[in-house]
């Protein structure tokens, strides 16, 4: 396990958790495998115990790790089970600069998980200097590979005019929330858009103020739809049965963790000052 940075900016409670979910998902610290206790930490890292505890605290509500009364606290047996997304998103805004990227489907994940720090930032609770939000999205005016008909592989517009209208409804409302907070005054600069690629992804992918990522598949499944009054076996991505991988970037930037999420970001840039463009309808 690492040492802290005195350089870094973090909370040490943060570093500490940076360092043990490091070692957690290189599996230094195995699946099933206890932790130091509290005191231990503490010394390991030159911290206080409280600082210790809440670096815990913050593996525990990522689901990494699970504490046993009277035992101590252990790593996860399936450390692989999905992470919570929203934890992070409402702890990124917390920073002065807030960025958030989202490449995906439709944006109904992010919609609902930004609601509560934008409801934060009204209510005064928290005030970033700045947020960028930029998302990714199939172009809904050009045939799509998947999701297909069953029966044929074939790109369905009936399909894509109900999920461009899904995409919309979650896209835009992010957007108008977003913009609405620096026309209000509330963040001096605050700006959010959609751009439109020429591809649907497979996956969907996070990078939350260029330091964390979360990555996950599109299973697909056979799913029925009704579509013009028809039921239509459908080939479809599930992006509520997305298994999401989470990535932190720490102060070493050779670290495995550190660089999935610098190459996350060089694709989002790419595609999106490349191919992608603004979303029109």
């Amino acid at each position: 396990m690492q040492d802290l940075d005195p350089d870094d900016p973090r909370p040490p409670y943060r570093q500490v958790a940076s360092a043990l979910r490091a070692a957690i998902l290189t599996r230094s610290l195995k699946p099933g495998e206890k932790l130091p206790s509290g005191p231990e930490l503490a010394k390991r890292y030159g911290v206080a115990r409280m600082t210790a505890q809440q670096a815990i605290r913050v593996l525990r509500e990522e689901g990494l790790v699970v504490s046993r009364q009277g035992s101590g606290v252990f790593v996860r047996e399936r450390t692989e089970r999905p992470v919570g997304l929203r934890p992070h998103i409402e702890r990124a805004f917390e920073a002065e600069k807030v960025t958030i990227d989202f490449a995906g489907f439709s944006g109904e994940t992010l919609h609902g998980a930004m609601s509560e720090p934008l409801d934060k930032i009204r209510a005064g609770q928290v005030r970033p200097e700045s947020i960028r939000v930029r998302i990714l999205v199939p172009d809904p005016a050009q045939p799509w590979t998947l999701p297909a008909t069953v029966d044929g592989l074939a790109d369905s517009p009936a399909f894509r005019a109900r999920a461009t209208g899904i995409m919309q409804r979650h896209t835009e409302a992010v957007v108008e929330a977003v913009n609405e907070l620096g026309e209000l005054g509330l963040v001096a600069d605050a700006a959010a858009e959609v751009r439109v690629a020429p591809a649907v992804p497979l996956f969907k992918l996070y990078v939350i103020n260029d330091a964390e990522v979360f990555f996950g598949y599109y299973p697909v499944q056979e799913h029925t739809v009704k579509l013009d009054g028809d039921q239509v076996p459908m080939w479809d991505l599930m992006g509520k049965d997305a298994t999401l991988f989470h990535h932190s970037a720490d102060s070493d930037p050779d670290t495995l963790a550190s660089q999935y999420v610098a190459q996350s970001k060089m694709w989002f840039d790419s595609v999106w000052g490349s191919v992608a463009r603004p979303f029109t309808r």
